[in-house]
């Protein structure tokens, strides 16, 4: 082999060498480039995790504040200032029956249980259960009802709220004592309430829903609306 072949078979082998040590010099660099963006990408992370985390404890007090302020304003639309001289969101009852736990909100006047408040669905409704919230006096008779939360058609089934209708009002003073079990629907089927024209399903669950939240009470009415002498408490 001459001298001129040898020389070019030493500079092609060096110049492969010298190609190897840069495509590996190039994956070291590529290595701690990807090492450099994960170390980045985790701290990103941390600090978008921290920032939420200040973020939920900086507006949990005000949520907690605007929840309690709804409730307080639904509570007193369902039982009159002139029945109490408490704070109801103080004066909690839990009952636990075959239906699960009710929260029930006890009225009082110098100290002696004038009324109850308690929250319930209605099922049944046109689009799901619907909510309501009702207020009952000491003789059983209804005080007062509204819809919490519904998921009913708009321009429809949402006539049950008061901000939609006077229909949820017409509730009111009737107990089951004064309204036998059968009056108990909706007009189109013998009962003494109204329906919606094209929407009957939203006020039968809510009719039958109220009554059921009547015999709630007379279950549990021992319990919520003792005598005034026992000294009753808050638990």
């Amino acid at each position: 082999m001459s001298s001129v072949n040898l020389e070019s078979l030493r500079d092609f082998a060096s110049s492969r060498w010298q190609s190897l040590r840069r495509h590996f010099d190039d994956l070291d660099a590529l290595r701690q480039r990807l090492d450099y963006q994960t170390y980045i990408l985790a701290a990103a992370a941390l600090a978008a995790s921290l920032l939420l985390g200040f973020a939920d404890l900086a507006t949990r007090g005000s949520i907690a504040r605007r929840q309690s302020e709804d409730m307080q304003a639904t509570l007193s639309q369902v039982v009159p200032s002139h029945l109490r001289d408490n704070d109801l969101l103080s004066d909690v009852r839990r009952i636990v029956d075959e239906t699960g736990e009710t929260r029930v909100y006890v009225a009082r006047k110098q100290g002696n249980a004038t009324a109850i408040a308690f929250e319930f669905s209605a099922r049944g409704g046109y689009s799901g259960p619907i909510r309501l919230m009702m207020g009952v006096g000491r003789d059983g008779s209804i005080l007062g009802v509204r819809v919490i939360a519904h998921a009913e058609t708009p321009g429809l089934g949402d006539k049950i709220e008061e901000a939609k209708s006077s229909w949820i009002r017409a509730f009111e003073g009737h107990s089951l004592d004064n309204t036998p079990e059968e009056r108990w629907r909706v007009k189109k089927d013998g009962g003494d309430f109204d329906q919606f024209a094209g929407a009957t399903i939203t006020p039968r669950a809510v009719v039958r829903g109220v009554e059921a939240g009547l015999q709630f009470l007379r279950r549990h009415q021992s319990e919520l609306l003792v005598p005034a002498q026992t000294g009753e408490t808050s638990p």
